[in-house]
This record gives C-alpha cells, sequence and structure tokens, in this order.
C-alpha cells in the first residue's frame, strides 16, 4: 500500500462510527475515493428493473454459475474424500503405514488449507475472481494426480499438504460468487444448492470406488485400485477447471454471456444487498472491525465446534461403515445414502430458510437429526449393524448450519476487505477442527470408537447454543438499526450502496436471520 493509502486506512480507522450513530456524509467522504467497481459501472445512475426482466437475468444467471459451481464445490468434496476410499483399497499396505500415520495424512490437508486461507482470500479480492480461482482448480486436479505416484508416507503428506493449499480458494470464492451474483433473498437456497454437491460426490466416488475395487479384483491392474481412484478424480478436476476458465467470469462487467445492457441489469438487481460486486482496496479499518466484531467469533467458534465431527467422519466414514459389521467393498457402497441424506437436507433447509426468512433456525433441524443419529451409533449393540447404518446416515444432515452460516458471510457481511477477512477466519477455525477431528477416531478405540462418537455428539449440542446466540445477535442490530433510520435527521444518500461500507456502518443494512 502507498504512503497515500495508509494515510486513507489511518483516517478510516479512527472515524468508524459509534453504536449510538452514523453521519453518512462522512461516509460518503471516506469512500468517495476508492467506492465499488458498480458505481462506475452504473454511473451513478438509477435503473428499474421490471419482474420479468428479472426472472429472465435469474434464469441466465443461474444457467451459467450454478452448474459449474456444483460440479466443481462436488470435486472439491470428492478429492478430499479419495483418502477414504483408499483407505480400506490398499493403499495403507502400499506406503507402509503404521500406528497413527493415517490420521495424520486425513490431517496435513488442513495443514495446507490452513496455512494458505488469509493469503488466498486476499488474492480472491485482489486479483480476478475466476481466473484465480479456476487456476487453483486446474493445479489442485494435477496435485491430486501425483497421489497416485507417491511411495511413501512422506510423499504422501507432502502431497496432501499442497492439495490442501490449492483448495483454499474454492469455499471463500463460491462464496464472493454468491454474494456479487445473487440478492440476499437468493444466497441460501443457492448456497445450499452447490454445497450439496458435497452429497452428491459421496454417491458418485462411492459408486465409482466400488465399481474400480470390484473390476480390479475380477479382471486383475497393473496399477493399484486406490492409484486409479486418484488418477480419475484428479483429471476429470482438471478439465473441469479448464472449462470453468472460460465460463465463469470475474463479475457482471465481464460477463461474455451477457449483453452490455444485462451486465449493467445484473448490477443493478443486486443493490439491494448493499455490498457492491467488488473493490480491490484494502482498508485497514475493514480489517480491525472483522476481528472486532462478535459475530465474526460466533462464526468462528462454529466453524472449530462443527468441524471436529467433520474431519472425523469424512476421513474414517468408510472404516466406520466397515466396523459396523460390512465387508470393505460394502462399506464403500453402503456409505452413498449418507450422502443422498445431505443433498436432500440442505436443498430443503435452504428452501425453506430462504422461503420463512430464517436460515439459522432452519438450519439447526439438521444438527437436531445428526445428534439423534449419532446417538444411535452409540447406543446400539455391535450386532445391530442395520441400527448403527441408520443412525450414520441421519448424520449427513449435519452440515445444514454450517452452509446457512456459510451462506450469512455472502449475506451479512458487507465491504470487501471485511468480508474476505471473515471468510477467512471462518476457514482458518474450519480448517483447525478438521485437524482434530481425525485425531479422535484412534486406532485402540476400534471398532467402536466410542470417544470419538462422544466427542461428536458434544460438539454438535455446543452448536446449537452457538447458532442460538447468531441468531439473537443479528436480530437485535437490526433493531438498531432500524432505531436509528427511525430518526427524523436521517438521510440515505444516492448510491450509498455502492460505497463498500460494512454492514455495521451502514445503517440500511439489514441482517438476515
Amino acid at each position: 500500500m502507498d504512503e497515500k493509502g495508509m494515510q486513507d486506512a489511518d483516517v478510516e480507522s479512527n472515524q468508524l462510527p459509534s453504536d449510538e450513530g452514523h453521519h453518512v456524509p462522512d461516509q460518503v467522504l471516506k469512500h468517495s475515493h476508492d467506492a465499488d467497481e458498480a458505481l462506475t459501472a452504473l454511473e451513478g445512475e438509477i435503473i428499474t428493473i421490471d419482474e420479468a426482466t428479472n426472472k429472465r437475468l435469474l434464469r441466465t444467471i443461474d444457467f451459467h454459475l450454478m452448474p459449474l459451481l456444483c460440479v466443481v464445490y462436488g470435486l472439491n468434496y470428492l478429492d478430499k474424500t479419495t483418502l477414504s476410499y483408499a483407505s480400506i483399497m490398499g493403499i495403507k499396505k502400499d506406503l507402509g503405514l503404521k500406528g497413527d500415520n493415517y490420521q495424520w495424512l486425513g490431517s496435513m490437508f488442513y495443514f495446507g488449507y490452513i496455512g494458505w486461507e488469509y493469503p488466498t482470500n486476499r488474492l480472491l479480492q485482489l486479483l480476478p475472481l475466476g481466473k484465480y480461482t479456476s487456476v487453483n482448480i486446474i493445479l489442485w486436479g494435477a496435485v491430486l494426480c501425483c497421489m497416485a505416484g507417491v511411495k511413501s508416507f512422506s510423499g504422501a503428506v507432502a502431497v496432501r499438504f499442497f492439495l490442501g493449499l490449492f483448495e483454499a480458494a474454492v469455499t471463500p470464492g463460491f462464496t464472493l460468487f454468491t454474494s456479487q451474483w445473487y440478492t440476499k433473498k437468493e444466497q441460501g437456497f443457492r448456497t445450499g444448492l452447490w454445497f450439496s454437491f458435497n452429497g452428491f460426490a459421496q454417491i458418485v466416488g462411492g459408486l465409482i470406488a466400488y465399481g474400480i475395487a470390484k473390476g480390479t479384483q475380477l479382471h486383475g491392474s497393473s496399477i493399484a485400485p486406490w492409484k486409479i481412484i486418484f488418477l480419475v478424480t484428479g483429471l476429470l478436476t482438471v478439465a473441469v477447471g479448464v472449462i470453468f476458465f472460460f465460463i465463469i467470469p470475474d463479475n457482471q462487467l465481464n460477463a461474455r454471456w451477457l449483453s452490455e445492457s444485462d451486465r449493467r441489469l445484473a448490477v443493478e438487481r443486486i443493490r439491494v444487498n448493499q455490498q457492491g460486486v467488488g473493490n480491490k482496496h484494502f482498508k485497514l479499518y475493514q480489517l480491525k472491525e472483522a476481528f472486532l466484531d462478535p459475530l465474526t467469533w460466533a462464526f468462528a467458534f462454529f466453524a472449530i465446534a462443527s468441524d471436529i465431527p467433520n474431519g472425523g467422519l469424512t476421513n474414517f466414514f468408510s472404516q466406520l461403515i466397515e466396523s459396523f459389521g460390512y465387508t470393505p467393498e460394502q462399506s464403500l457402497l453402503y456409505g452413498t445414502p449418507s450422502g443422498a441424506m445431505e443433498v436432500i437436507s440442505l436443498i430443503l433447509c435452504g428452501y425453506l430458510g430462504d422461503r420463512f426468512g430464517q436460515r439459522i433456525l432452519v438450519s439447526t433441524i439438521g444438527l437436531i437429526v445428526s445428534i439423534i443419529g449419532m446417538i444411535l451409533i452409540v447406543a446400539l449393540p455391535l450386532s445391530n449393524n442395520g441400527g448403527r447404518l441408520a443412525g450414520y446416515y441421519l448424520t449427513g444432515w449435519c452440515p445444514t448450519p454450517f452452509v446457512a452460516l456459510l451462506s450469512l458471510i455472502s449475506t451479512n457481511v458487507a465491504g470487501y476487505t471485511k468480508k474476505t477477512t471473515v471468510a477467512a477466519i471462518y476457514l482458518i477455525f474450519y480448517c483447525a477442527g478438521n485437524i482434530i477431528g481425525p485425531q479422535t477416531f484412534r486406532p485402540n478405540d476400534a471398532p467402536r470408537y466410542v470417544p470419538a462418537e462422544i466427542t461428536i455428539i458434544v460438539c454438535w449440542g455446543v452448536c446449537l447454543f452457538d447458532l442460538v446466540f447468531i441468531w439473537w445477535y443479528c436480530k437485535y442490530q437490526n433493531k438498531k438499526k432500524a432505531a436509528l433510520r427511525a430518526q427524523p435527521d436521517y438521510k440515505k444518500l444516492e448510491n450509498q450502496e455502492w460505497l463498500d461500507l460494512t454492514d455495521r456502518e451502514n445503517p440500511e443494512f439489514v441482517y438476515q436471520l
């Protein structure tokens, strides 16, 4: 940052509005030199969009964005779970894994992820969003292919580290895409939709792994079956990444599949978000506000508490199902219905959350169902493999609150520097939880893994209380903003939506619940 930029940032940090009131003219002066790109695109003009035009634009945007976002996010999950499939397809024996080596392979992915999360969020802000994301997709696919060539534990550790590093851009990048293209009322369902492809990936991945395992068993293969699964998923990811590069724009202003007039309309339709389409200025006061906002740490606390269970289940679900009394091949096949449960729960809760304007409360349904499922696994005897398997399927509802909060980072955090910072913090804590999670499944606890299962129940119970706090806090802040807007001397100025104001400093900003 140059000297003038640092001075501007310092001035801004000293002019943060207090909780008691805001002075909108001061905000305009503060941000007149660093407004959102949308202000330049619209040249200060306010365009009226009729309902038919809005629906046509939404269909066009959905058609071009959602299929690729969904497929890539499914591959993002599949690439992480290939290790779980490989664990019962011979990788442990071929690499000579001993003791807790496998647990550390599961955790190592998240060391790369956590180490690169904040830098990659800054790059998502500074570089063209679509192109930077696509390069990361291609690189992570190439790295996954390298997993087929490793011959030792140390080599696998290195590959898993770099896999996490390149995948770190995907979730925050997709959150920015969602906030950039969709209105607040549309974001919860869309986030649930692309995230639900984790479940589709579990279904497809399980079937592919089962087919490879059975095929090599019946017909033999010069390549170990676990290597084939890495090559197939890695090469598929590279191919999709290339398509992503040419189809997904950086924002509305360079979308080749929109006409010049439709680009302006696509920007105008998200004016209601009070967030804009992108801002490349680093703003120190927004960074500080992100660290001082209680909502940031409520999000972060939820991320670590909910992803301790996720880290364990993602890497051990095949072995967990095998412990219910099924063969390794059956465990690959029987893991697929859990993916279907995840798809159903995320799409259903995403739709209902947007429909009733209560994303947080609706998402708790999934967490309660998952807790019931894990209690069944703990309570039922080892001989009741059908009942314990049903309990595992119920845990497929657990991602619903995580995705709801991810969509709320898109919806409820404004100011581009603040948004990327909060997303980075959320995903850093997500990584921490996923690093801890595999360590709860200790080899000497097999086949029941009771300590890990109890840990999962406790973590999910704590998450319920955190969700209630987040819901209450957002509602409380909305009441304060409504009171401020009701004051006689309050005035909303023209194009205030495009000034890259944070959610706390913009009186017009309303938090979604």
